[in-house]
């Protein structure tokens, strides 16, 4: 395994950092570097969210009343409710990176990341309402009953509609292509490399019984996951519809649960971060700093603009494309507004006021000191969150991984059946393994495919805005 490790390793470490170069180039501004990657995705979710003029506002009320299940309609085309549509999205972005994350944008870009992270979620829900309106409205829906939706169709079909079929099929095939490789990183191995990490740091570290078996807790993490994907969509979005809802309600309770023992220090968290963000360092590049690592944190955790969350939405049992566009705009307020904010207050009450930022801490690790500062069990809380995280973001990202595989070489069971199967073994590596070029090179595989799914939001605005509009007008009252 040690050669196969260090033989992959030495194949990707000079491509992954050629195209991590590419991929994640930075300009200097005061001082701090600018990813020109999540520079195009705030812009876009900045101009969404004026040209739309606030849908995130206006269709608010609407998304809570289709998800509860107002506008139902089980003989539509699709197969799942809107429900279970917004709960298998989340699941693909509400991972260890909320817990871990905000940790090390709080750490890197000041306390007033967190202002901006917040400020990112609110713009980034616009732009999940306009690219899961096109996943629906451009799905394929099979002789089966299955469905096929997500970035790489519309931006097919936007080419082809306008007789350059061509450059639609090359569009979506550079789509699909990079969300394969993408997931099986981001999605997969990163993600059960940590589930594997937290529970060996619980169960007695490198010598514990986890630690000394990541083969076999690799393999049992698989079998669980495989026990699901199997089913497709349905079986997916049917645990994700109650898995969700407890592991984001759990850490929920324990973040307010450490932030209220914390109290008297949540006047300091929030004048600090409005200094930080807005404060008079701000023209030393401070501010600067704080608006650029919130900004990042948020793209990388809601994923709003990289078009994956359209391939979930797609599903959906629904006749009208908008009234999927204004639910999916719920996922960004609940993954970073809502659990990522309270995971900066615990860094900001918790964490800073007791010295745990001395750099000896970082990411997940700062959290669960935060925690345990105040739940002498919490860093099995946090072990279980992380476990229960990356199996939820591995359900979802093996269904994006298995669209984008099924529009590049077909459908078929034995087709299908393969990547599953690879998807399922990559799980097993990912405990394994430490193959840092294998996730950097997923990393920028996953975040390159923003260039075209932006592009493509862009040519749909107008004609995505009249249809919302009109939507939300005919459901008023």
């Amino acid at each position: 395994m040690n050669r196969l490790a260090d033989a992959i390793e030495g194949f990707l470490s000079p491509i992954a950092a050629a195209l991590s170069h590419f991929v994640f180039f930075s300009v200097t501004i005061l001082g701090v570097e600018v990813p020109l990657v999540v520079a195009w995705l705030a812009a876009g979710s900045l101009f969404f969210t004026v040209y739309l003029g606030f849908i995130n506002v206006r269709g608010f009320w609407l998304a809570i009343r289709h998800v509860r299940g107002d506008f139902a309609a089980p003989n539509a085309k699709g197969e799942i409710s809107h429900f279970r549509a917004l709960a298998t999205a989340i699941s693909g972005t509400v991972g260890v990176g909320n817990i871990g994350g905000v940790a090390i944008a709080i750490s890197i870009g000041g306390a007033g990341a967190a202002f901006w992270l917040f400020v990112a979620g609110f713009l980034s829900m616009s732009t999940k309402a306009i690219e899961c309106t096109l996943g629906v409205k451009y799905r394929r829906v099979l002789e089966d009953g299955r469905v096929l939706g997500g970035p790489m169709f519309y931006l097919d079909s936007y080419f082809k509609d306008r007789r350059m079929p061509r450059l639609g099929r090359v569009c979506g095939g550079f789509y699909a292509a990079a969300l394969v490789i993408g997931c099986l990183g981001i999605g997969n191995m990163f993600q059960s490399n940590q589930a594997f990490s937290q529970m060996a740091v619980v169960t007695g570290g490198d010598e514990g019984i986890v630690g000394t078996n990541p083969t076999l807790f690799g393999l049992v993490l698989a079998a669980i996951v495989g026990a699901v994907i199997l089913g497709g969509i349905k079986s997916i979005s049917r645990v994700a519809g109650v898995i969700v809802p407890i592991m984001a309600g759990v850490y929920i309770l324990g973040c307010l649960y450490v932030i209220s023992m914390s109290w008297e220090h949540i006047p300091f968290a929030i004048q600090s971060t409005v200094a930080n963000a807005f404060g008079l360092d701000a023209m030393a590049g401070g501010g600067i700093g704080a608006l650029i690592y919130g900004f990042q944190r948020a793209a990388f955790s809601n994923e709003a603009g990289l078009g994956t969350a359209s391939i979930a939405h797609s599903a959906v049992q629904t006749d009208e494309p908008a009234s999927e566009g204004l639910v999916a705009l719920l996922e960004p307020f609940i993954d970073t507004m809502v659990v990522l904010t309270l995971s900066s207050l615990v860094i900001l009450t918790t964490a800073i006021p007791n010295g745990m930022m001395d750099g000896q801490l970082a990411g997940i690790e700062l959290t669960s000191a935060a925690f345990s500062h105040h739940i002498s069990w919490s860093p099995y809380l946090i072990a279980f969150a992380a476990v229960l995280f990356a199996f939820s973001t591995a359900l979802a990202w093996s269904y994006y991984g298995l669209t984008a595989w099924n529009y590049l070489v077909g459908v078929g069971r034995k087709r299908t059946l393969f990547f599953q199967l690879l998807f399922l073994g990559c799980l097993v590596l990912g405990c394994i393994l430490e193959l840092r070029a294998v996730l950097d090179f997923s990393d920028a595989m996953v975040f390159i495919v923003a260039i075209p799914n932006l592009i493509a939001l862009y040519l749909f605005a107008p004609m995505i805005k009249r249809e919302l509009n009109e939507y939300v007008a005919s459901h008023q009252g």
